[in-house]
């Protein structure tokens, strides 16, 4: 099969895949650090992998917005979806992976700590008293709603497998 950079009606195009499953990639290193924080605190693997969770969220966020303007671009071209339920599952997807970062991001600026990423300032910090609501905000649903996607990434890759067995929709050669 040929490599074609662009989506079609049977399979995602190169750039498609490639944001794909570098994103998963990214996804468990960032689950990998996360859980390392929970289970195994103040150890050599949580300050390895802890230390990048900041970066790799920022990296991330940016790969999604290149990943819906890059969909948005293919829209007539893409596979169709297999069921309404496919579809509301990718928009929650879609969903969370744009609200946990961005819920964290203002956490980071209501804490008043700066923000760099790569040596490049995103997030000035700033004297005085943290702004509450916004620490408040990321301190209750950063961390849950990054769990609830950590859930859903785990059913998108079940129903990937369940669609071949069950409904004989090969969809995860579409994208590999």
């Amino acid at each position: 099969m040929a490599l074609t950079i662009m989506d079609n009606k049977q399979r995602y195009g190169a750039v498609s895949r490639l944001l794909h499953w570098g994103m998963a990639l990214l996804f468990v290193w960032q689950f990998s650090g996360a859980a390392a924080r929970v289970f195994f605190e103040d150890s050599a693997l949580e300050s390895f992998l802890w230390g990048t969770h900041r970066t790799v969220g920022v990296l991330l966020l940016s790969l999604l917005v290149l990943r819906v303007i890059w969909a948005l671009a293919n829209a007539s071209r893409r596979p169709k979806s297999v069921s309404i339920m496919a579809t509301f599952g990718h928009l929650a997807l879609y969903g969370l992976m744009i609200a946990v970062p961005t819920i964290a991001l203002i956490r980071q600026y209501g804490s008043g700590r700066s923000l760099e990423v790569f040596g490049i300032t995103l997030i000035p910090g700033f004297e005085g008293e943290p702004i509450s609501w916004m620490t408040d905000l990321g301190g209750l649903l950063h961390g849950e709603l990054g769990w609830t996607l950590l859930a859903l990434i785990a059913g998108h890759i079940v129903m990937a497998f369940l669609h071949r067995k069950l409904t004989h929709h090969d969809v995860l050669t579409r994208m590999a």
